[in-house]
């Protein structure tokens, strides 16, 4: 079987979004399935990561045609260097002149800022189809134009569509916080449910994104992220009681009961924690608020390979849900490297959430809500007494099947239906 794969990160991207389908494309060919990519030719990525180059199978096609991206506007109107961001509209900054931006871009690009390769790929890839045999369309996103075109292709071909959502479309954290007019809401809504409508088969990344697009298709399957490699065996830990957060940062994943938790056990419990990836000002003024300063170290993006050497070093790893309504939906991509790394994990998440399932099922360690200071502060107590008897472990189990190519299993048997 041959699949067509609609995706706009690709490597040299890098970040979380690249992952997942890099992954899959890795492993597809092991199950009689070749994958032909479809991706951009001039993306405007905000992190890139060439090392991930590594995991492309030298086989594969990989088609690449140009994108026009309203970025671009960015240096007509400021001689100030662009500031991109993981949610592609919101910025840091609070000026007149990008809130202005903002607005433009939340209401006059939908369903995104890649709205203008919709259509010239829908053509491209029509003649494509006319003169190569594929068997399936996989469409992943965001950003959901991915989907927009994947959607056209399926009116003109009746090729059979599978659309992936690596995150959900409007319940993503951020959509809330978007400057959207009542009738860009609406047309988000109709976009999506469209997609899920006319789509032979959906993924999605856990059970309670699959529980609101139930509402809208008899087809809708859990595969979630993953790890590569082999579990660590790792056993030259760091010597001090380190606290490792891997990821971005940002005001909404600003884990204030950590804060307040280590600024309340500074006497007894002696940590370094070390932040990893891009860090909001709003994260950095809260540390400074609770005098965490000289605890803290902060670590620019690292490529995949360094990162992981840290996730197997640290004492304990930590996570951060965002505090937003669609909390308890929120899966981060590194959950499933951290169990990989088999230290023990501090959740800041929803309790009864899906990240918190994962965990609890694997018992790689422990869940706390946005306000159990004290709850947050006994786990620390006796994770820094297990470290200082030099016994800090942690017995997870059923981790196996997180890893990268028994999902790609998964996925084959989706598309060979």
């Amino acid at each position: 079987m041959k699949v067509l794969i609609i995706t706009y990160y690709w490597p040299p991207a890098g970040g979380s979004g690249v992952q997942r389908w890099l992954k899959f494309v890795k492993y597809l060919q092991d199950f009689d399935i070749t994958p032909v990519i479809y991706t951009v030719d001039n993306p405007d990525y905000p992190i890139l990561d060439e090392t991930l180059c590594d995991d492309i199978p030298a086989n594969i096609e990989v088609i690449k045609q140009p994108i026009w991206e309203p970025y671009q506007l960015a240096s007509i109107f400021s001689r100030k260097k662009k500031i991109k961001t993981s949610a592609g509209f919101l910025s840091p900054q609070k000026s007149r002149l990008t809130k202005i931006a903002t607005y433009i871009r939340a209401n006059y690009f939908i369903p995104d800022a890649r709205v203008f390769w919709i259509k010239p790929s829908i053509s491209f890839l029509e003649n494509y189809l006319s003169t190569h045999k594929i068997d399936a369309i996989i469409s992943t996103g965001p950003p959901h134009t991915t989907h927009c075109i994947a959607l056209g292709l399926k009116k003109k071909t009746n090729i059979r569509w599978i659309a992936d959502f690596r995150d959900p479309w409007t319940e993503i954290d951020y959509f809330h916080q978007l400057p959207l007019t009542k009738k860009s809401i609406q047309k988000h809504h109709k976009l999506e449910q469209e997609v899920l409508k006319n789509a032979d088969e959906v993924l999605v990344v856990g059970n309670e994104m699959k529980k609101s697009y139930d509402v809208f298709s008899n087809h809708v399957h859990v595969i979630t992220n993953g790890f590569d490699g082999e579990l660590s065996n790792e056993k030259k830990l760091d010597k001090e009681f380190t606290l490792t957060h891997i990821g971005m940062l940002n005001a909404d994943r600003n884990p204030i009961v950590l804060w307040q938790a280590l600024s309340e056990l500074k006497e007894s419990v002696n940590c370094k924690i070390q932040l990893i990836g891009k860090v909001a000002q709003e994260v950095k003024q809260s540390i400074e608020d609770y005098q965490l300063t000289d605890s803290i170290t902060f670590i620019d993006y690292l490529p995949h390979d360094e990162v992981r050497k840290y996730q197997q070093k640290s004492q304990v790893l930590l996570l951060a849900v965002n505090n937003v309504p669609s909390a308890k939906g929120i899966i981060t991509g590194k959950i499933f490297e951290y169990l990989q790394a088999q230290r023990p994990v501090i959740a800041i998440a929803p309790k009864d959430g899906d990240l918190a399932s994962i965990l609890e099922n694997a018992n790689a360690g422990f869940v706390v809500d946005f306000k159990e200071v004290n709850n947050l502060k006994e786990i620390l107590v006796d994770l820094h007494h297990q470290y200082t008897l030099g016994n800090l472990q942690i017995a997870s189990t059923g981790v196996e099947k997180y890893h990268r190519k028994a999902l790609t299993e998964q996925l084959a048997n989706i598309i060979q239906q």
